[in-house]
């Protein structure tokens, strides 16, 4: 009797999780974007949650939560309800960057989470205004090591993806930067497109406009092979830098514990969407790939992402300023 019982149980949890997902969502549902709006997170984000709103017949409402390279707007997440009204954008710098150089982020990347999609793989790419005495990447070393300390770099935040890679980037070719954190990339990018800053390392759709304008110059691009849209520019691999060549990631989580049909309805949902061949279109023309993978996959690759980061971080011993 008690083994039926607990059969009869689990069949009407699986009833009602099924019965939740069949009416989601009766609401708009909010997107938490980690950084301020401008960056290549928030690009992405207002991307996808147009259309997905209109698949799912109720608004996507992006949300920005910028502070701490991600950690605000992450943290925010895990105290929602694991329900499907509020879902958050992870990235490198929240998922992986961040928790491993600061041991003081507020939750567990890999237990807090509920992983439902990566959409975006993206490359990143090392920047300077064109007032910097340097077009290449042998002219930026010898500018760098001439001056030691003299220049200044930008990133999205503390912890971030840009930030760790540059401070990976700085220690593998022994020179020395000072860092200035931002907010989030749009921040960031305006300093440095104004020249206030003078070097950036961001990811590539908020940068590339203005490379493209002239108004940055590319040094490298972190990415599997050099980018169509800068087919002039070397990857880090080719530089000798394999340790810096990783894209960043951009996809979709919610609070820990939500109802695998939801997971399933939303990971179903987002690839439809990201199957629009003018969407497609967008996202590669900045210099991305469409990914759109499992939740199974996405737990996997956060997994591994979190895990590369942290072995250069003590490998290298980084920390915080």
């Amino acid at each position: 009797m008690h083994r039926a019982g607990r059969v009869v149980c689990w069949g009407l949890v699986l009833v009602g999780l099924s019965a939740q997902a069949q009416h989601f969502p009766q609401k708009p549902i909010r997107l938490i974007v980690p950084f301020a709006a401008g960056g290549t997170t928030d690009l992405v984000a207002r991307m996808v949650a147009e259309p997905l709103g209109k698949l799912l017949g109720q608004n996507v409402v992006v949300d920005n939560k910028p502070g701490g390279g991600g950690v605000v707007g992450a943290a925010e997440l895990t105290r929602a309800a694991p329900d499907g009204y509020t879902l958050g954008l992870a990235t490198a710098s929240s998922a992986a960057t961040n928790p491993a150089i600061n041991p003081h982020v507020p939750y567990k990347p890999l237990t807090d989470f509920t992983p439902i999609i990566n959409m975006v793989a993206t490359p990143n790419v090392l920047a300077v205004h064109p007032s910097f005495p340097a077009k290449d990447m042998a002219g930026f070393l010898k500018a760098l090591r001439g001056k030691p300390g003299q220049y200044d770099y930008a990133s999205s935040g503390a912890g971030g993806v840009g930030h760790l890679q540059m401070e990976l980037f700085k220690s593998l070719t022994q020179t020395h930067v000072v860092h200035i954190p931002y907010s989030g990339a749009g921040p960031a990018l305006r300093d440095t497109v104004g020249g206030q800053v003078l070097i950036i390392f961001d990811n590539l759709p908020s940068a590339l406009p203005h490379i493209k304008d002239g108004r940055l110059m590319a040094m490298a691009v972190a990415a599997p092979e050099r980018v169509p849209e800068l087919p002039q520019v070397p990857t880090f691999k080719e530089l000798g830098l394999d340790a810096v060549n990783r894209p960043a990631l951009y996809g979709i989580w919610a609070p820990k514990g939500m109802p695998p049909a939801l997971v399933a309805q939303l990971n179903q949902a987002v690839r439809k969407v990201l199957q629009d061949p003018a969407l497609v279109k967008r996202i590669e023309a900045s210099g991305s790939k469409v990914v759109a993978n499992s939740p199974e996959q996405f737990a996997a690759q956060l997994k591994e992402e979190y895990q590369v980061y942290k072995k250069v971080v003590d490998g290298q011993q980084l920390k915080l300023d």
